[in-house]
Parts: structure tokens; sequence; C-alpha cells
């Protein structure tokens, strides 16, 4: 007989279920939702990040400012701002850390024309899955945060993003879309999250044919939601890159370099 007060087995496996699902989301959701990072821990401060070389060419909308986001009692990947082969970059790597950069902004997706940005990768782990959420780790993600209706949320994507706000401070966005570089998906590929439906990967990256040189993307972020969810998003409401490896304890490094959002009218 158990003793009294213990909790039952399927309440305590639901118990640490929901935990999960609450972390991973936070992980997950690194360019939408974060705590300040501790003082002293920021790679030389959020101040040097965002007046580098690197965030001023990359200014999505003014004013706006790049900011280093870590979570509760997770291991921390490293940003630091200077120059790679050509261009202003921001190096980030992680021993089975995460965290991430991120920018907060308001833009109509109706405004977007396009969001480029560029990737150096000189190695990636085959132990990455999007699909798992024990390996879903990635050398290189850009994270997009999109307000919207919520009548496609089921009743357990609202009890994620309660928890997600009582472990982050805040709630989950109403979609979240991550382009990925993954080491064996095909281009093209749409993986959903493992927690949520809220969550879509795209693999706008594949293979080793591109590594260690400058792989230059430019999406659509309203088709590509279009794709993923089969939705059009109201408002984009942030952009952040993550490089993390805590789920697989491994290491991934990456450079990023300068992200422009193109709008509608305005050429490029």
């Amino acid at each position: 007989m158990p003793n009294q007060g213990s909790e039952p087995p399927h309440s305590a496996h639901r118990r640490r279920a929901l935990a999960w699902l609450g972390a991973s989301a936070a992980a997950a959701l690194a360019g939408c939702a974060g705590l300040p990072q501790p003082a002293g821990e920021a790679d030389g401060g959020e101040a040097a990040l965002a007046d580098s070389a690197w965030a001023q060419a990359s200014q999505l909308v003014p004013g706006a400012r790049w900011e280093h986001h870590v979570f509760p009692q997770r291991r921390i990947t490293h940003y630091r701002a200077g120059q790679h082969v050509g261009r202003p970059a921001l190096r980030a790597e992680s021993d089975a850390g995460t965290s991430a950069v991120r920018m907060r902004l308001r833009v109509p997706v109706s405004e977007i024309a396009a969001l480029r940005w560029s990737w150096w990768v000189d190695e990636l782990d085959p132990a990455f899955d999007p699909s798992d959420r024990d390996t879903d780790d990635a050398v290189a993600r850009v994270i997009l945060a999109f307000e919207g209706g919520r009548e496609h949320w089921t009743a357990r994507d609202h009890h994620l993003s309660e928890l997600a706000r009582l472990v982050t401070g805040e709630p989950l966005p109403d979609a979240t879309l991550m382009y990925v570089w993954d080491a064996r998906l095909p281009l093209g590929t749409v993986v959903r999250h493992p927690g949520t439906g809220r969550i879509r990967t795209l693999i706008v990256a594949s293979g080793a044919h591109d590594l260690g040189r400058w792989l230059e993307l430019e999406r659509d972020p309203l088709a590509d939601m279009r794709l993923a969810f089969g939705e059009t998003p109201t408002t984009l409401v942030a952009v952040g890159l993550m490089t993390d490896a805590n789920n697989t304890r491994s290491r991934a490094a990456a450079w990023y370099g300068p992200l422009e959002l193109v709008r509608r009218g305005r050429g490029g």
C-alpha cells in the first residue's frame, strides 16, 4: 500500500510530462519567450551585443534591440558578435546549452516580402532530430513568432501556454515557425513540435554540401506559415536565433550573418 500522501504513479507521470512540456516550450520558443540573463553572464553584456556591427546591420525595425535570453536552470549558449569571412557576424557556441538572441517587434505580415539572412556552419550533428523531444537540438535556427487567431488551439495548447507563462513570464505566441539547418531531413520538410502543434519546424538547409561557407537564405514568412500551418497570421512579433545542444548533451556552433526584413514595395 502506498504511503499516505504519496502521489499515484499516473499522476506523477502526468506532472513530469507537463513539466517537460512547459520547459521544452520555453526552450523551443527561445526567440519568443524567456527571462533576462543574470548580470555578469551575458558574454560581455547585452549592450555590447546591441551596439555591435552585426546588430547594427540587423536592425529589422527602428529602435528595436537584440537581447540575450536564457531559461531557468539551463546552461546558456554563448553568443559573441564579431567578424567572419568578410561580414559582421554573430558567433554561437553551445556546450549542452540552450539560450537565444531575439528581437521583439510588431510588423504586419502583409507588409513583409521576405526575410534574408546567412549561416556559416562547419559541422552538423546527425543525432539532432526536431521530431523527438530527447534530441530536439539544432546547430542553426531562425525563429519567428506570430500573432493570429487562436481558433486552432487545443485545450492542451492553452494549458501549455499557461505553463510557459509560469516558466518564462510570457505565454506562447499564437504560432511559432522555426527555420532549421538539419543534417538529414530533406529541404521543405515540415516537422510538428513533439509537444504542441503551435510550433512547427521548416527545414530550409539540409546536409553537408554547403558546410564551411556562407549560405545565403531568403524566405517568404507568409508563404511559409501557410505551408507549415495552413494559416495566415496577422503580425510578426519576434525574431530569434538559437543554437542549442542541451537535449543531446553535446556541442554545436554556427555563425549568423546580418538579417534583413524586406518590406513589400521597397525593392531588394
